[in-house]
Order: structure tokens, then C-alpha cells, then sequence
């Protein structure tokens, strides 16, 4: 059996570690970005140009025409032409890891969040396409999970939630105990702290990375419902008790409702934090 990076000194570093750049994916699917795609290419534009100023950014697009089309508002960018379905890179793409100044990634299988979107599901071969690119060990652990269901401190912890992991249309044929296994195995870690459930109108079944996230190595924020009588007010507060008696956890306030054409959004601020 290979040696997993664990066993071999590699571990998930933490957001806020010095990195050489950003990856990012094209943002043009209807299904993400209904009625919105060109605002939402400007506003990647000009994401870019800000983090193009510390950092290197790396973006994927579909063809030389959007390329060409890109480079023509923003020049400092590195582009490879690799077709994805979806813009969440986060999800899907290369779980990266360090040992030292040597990098190495997961490659976890993505389906779509539980299947959801069948038309998306083709992203699971992106970190493998980007390989020869990134010209670093791969390691694959064979189950599903996506990037956003997880967040390291990297000084061992990582946060996830029990409504996504466990959710049967992830590895219903894996445990609690065996999925913690893989966690501390992959992502280098020694402790696994399980939150119960995420945010109403989340199809991602409760990312963590949408309700608590490190913000350094003992300290997280942690989303919080101040209306009782709102959905969210209940298992938010679970969450929060669970994280203080661990972590010194700060409140952050929840916007409110935000609704779309299909309903409650999972709308929260943790997102975009970091």
C-alpha cells in the first residue's frame, strides 16, 4: 500500500500561509449564474487585478477565444486552456499540500454535491488534467469530497460538518470513524472537529466553509442566527457551543434572509473571509 502524505510529512497548510498564487476557473454557467454571467466575469476582473498585486493568479478557461477575451482586460494573469463545466474551483480542484517547500495535492472525487448537477459532474478530472502543469506528487484517496467541506488550521485541526460528510449521497459506505481516518490521513492532521449541520438552502449539505472558518491557528468565526425564530438560529448555535469549548470562536452576525428564484440562499459572510 502507498504511503499516505501524512506518512510521508505532508500536510494542508492553513489560508492565511504564504503561497505563491490563486487558482481560479472562468465563471460562465447559467446554472451557477443565472441571468448574471458578464457581471460576474467583470467582477472576476477586477478580483484578479487585486490579487495580482501580492500574488500570482492562475485561471482556466475554455478555449483561446476566451482567453484572448480575458487578457484583453487584465494582463497579469497566467492562463491555461482547460475546459471546465463549473466555476467552483475550490471543489474540485487541486487540494493542495506542503512538506517544507515541496507541494504535492489531493485529487478527491467530486461529484456534484451529492449528484446534483449531472452537467457538472466532469470537474473531478480537473486536478488530474493540471498535473503535468503543477509537476508535483498526486495522491489520490479515492472517496468523495469537495474542498469547501473542510477547513485546517494547519497545526493539525480540521473542521468539518456531519450533514455533509456523512450525508449517504457522498461514501455511504464509510463511517464516521473511517471517514476521520482519511481526513487526518490526507490532509495531515491529528483532531477532526465534526459540527452538526450548515445553513437553510444550502445544496452543498452544509459546507463548512459557509458557516465557521480558522482565522488563525486557535481562534475561528463561527456564523450566528440572532433571530430565534429564524431556521438557521438553532443549529448555528450548536455549532458555536461546539467551537468555543474548543477554540476561542468569535460571533459573526448572519445576513439575514436572501432569497433566489428558487428560494432561501445559503447566504453568510464566512465565505469570504479569507
Amino acid at each position: 500500500m502507498n504511503p499516505t502524505p501524512k506518512q510521508l510529512g505532508f500536510r494542508m497548510p492553513a489560508e492565511w500561509e504564504p503561497h505563491e498564487g490563486t487558482w481560479l476557473s472562468w465563471p460562465k454557467d447559467p446554472v451557477t449564474f443565472p441571468d448574471r454571467v458578464e457581471k460576474v466575469q467583470n467582477l472576476y476582473c477586477e478580483m484578479m487585478s487585486q490579487l495580482s498585486i501580492g500574488e500570482k493568479v492562475f485561471l482556466l478557461v475554455d478555449d483561446e477565444a476566451t482567453k484572448k477575451k480575458v487578457l484583453r482586460k487584465i494582463k497579469n494573469v497566467v492562463i491555461h486552456v482547460i475546459p471546465t463545466a463549473d466555476v467552483w474551483i475550490r471543489d474540485y480542484g487541486p487540494n493542495f499540500l506542503a512538506h517544507g517547500s515541496t507541494l504535492a495535492f489531493n485529487r478527491w472525487i467530486f461529484n456534484a454535491w451529492g449528484k446534483k448537477y449531472e452537467e457538472l459532474m466532469a470537474d473531478t478530472e480537473i486536478p488530474k488534467k493540471l498535473q503535468p502543469i503543477l509537476k508535483c506528487k498526486m495522491f489520490e484517496p479515492g472517496i468523495i469530497m469537495e474542498g469547501g467541506s473542510i477547513d485546517v488550521n494547519g497545526e493539525g485541526v480540521c473542521l468539518t460538518t456531519k450533514q455533509c460528510l456523512l450525508n449517504k449521497n457522498r461514501n455511504p459506505d464509510l463511517s464516521q470513524n473511517k471517514i476521520e481516518s482519511y481526513l487526518k490521513e490526507y490532509l495531515g492532521v491529528d483532531e477532526v472537529v465534526w459540527l452538526n449541520e450548515g445553513v437553510e438552502g444550502d445544496d452543498t449539505d452544509g459546507h463548512v466553509d459557509d458557516i465557521a472558518r480558522f482565522v488563525a491557528p486557535h481562534t475561528v468565526v463561527c456564523a450566528v442566527e440572532e433571530n430565534p425564530k429564524d431556521k438557521n438560529y438553532k443549529v448555528l448555535q450548536e455549532n458555536f457551543e461546539i467551537l468555543k469549548s474548543r477554540f476561542e470562536t468569535i460571533p459573526l452576525p448572519m445576513p439575514g434572509i436572501v432569497s433566489g428564484d428558487n428560494g432561501r440562499l445559503p447566504a453568510s459572510y464566512a465565505n469570504f473571509l479569507i
